[in-house]
């Protein structure tokens, strides 16, 4: 396999600064638990519970992951998910579906949004930790 100057400059970088996560969350409570779990393990946070201020945010800042809550008031993270889809700025960062709602049909909802996965709550952090590191590289985060 060859490399070219780029991914080998992207995976060094990659390897030396911590992963950024945008958290998109309206529930205080879980906010802060996801922020703490999260920051414990050396990742960076940055959070909002608006639907418009998540795409400004994403744009921005580009995060190397999105938590997405459902059910947010006036723009759904559905609508966000599909929004930050149609744009070439971000719609290869994978975004993970974190919502009560736990029926199949939601679930099914979420992915054909464009989400990567879905975690309902309440979540194990074990396996939240794992879906997270599934999407983000183990080295030096």
């Amino acid at each position: 396999m060859v490399l070219t100057l780029y991914q080998i400059v992207w995976d060094l970088t990659m390897i030396h600064y911590p992963k950024r996560i945008l958290i998109v969350e309206d529930n205080k409570a879980d906010v802060r638990m996801l922020k703490d779990v999260l920051e414990s393990q050396g990742y960076e946070t940055l959070q909002t519970g608006d639907g418009l201020e998540a795409i400004n945010l994403a744009l921005a800042h580009l995060p190397d992951l999105i938590l997405m809550d459902i059910q947010l008031p006036e723009l759904s993270g559905l609508e966000v998910t599909r929004r930050l889809r149609c744009d070439d700025r971000s719609r290869h960062i994978p975004i993970v579906a974190v919502t009560a709602f736990a029926m199949g049909c939601h679930r099914r909802e979420a992915l054909d949004s464009g989400c990567n996965a879905y975690i309902s709550k309440p979540i194990s952090i074990v396996g939240f930790l794992s879906t997270v590191e599934s999407f983000l590289p183990r080295l030096l985060r």
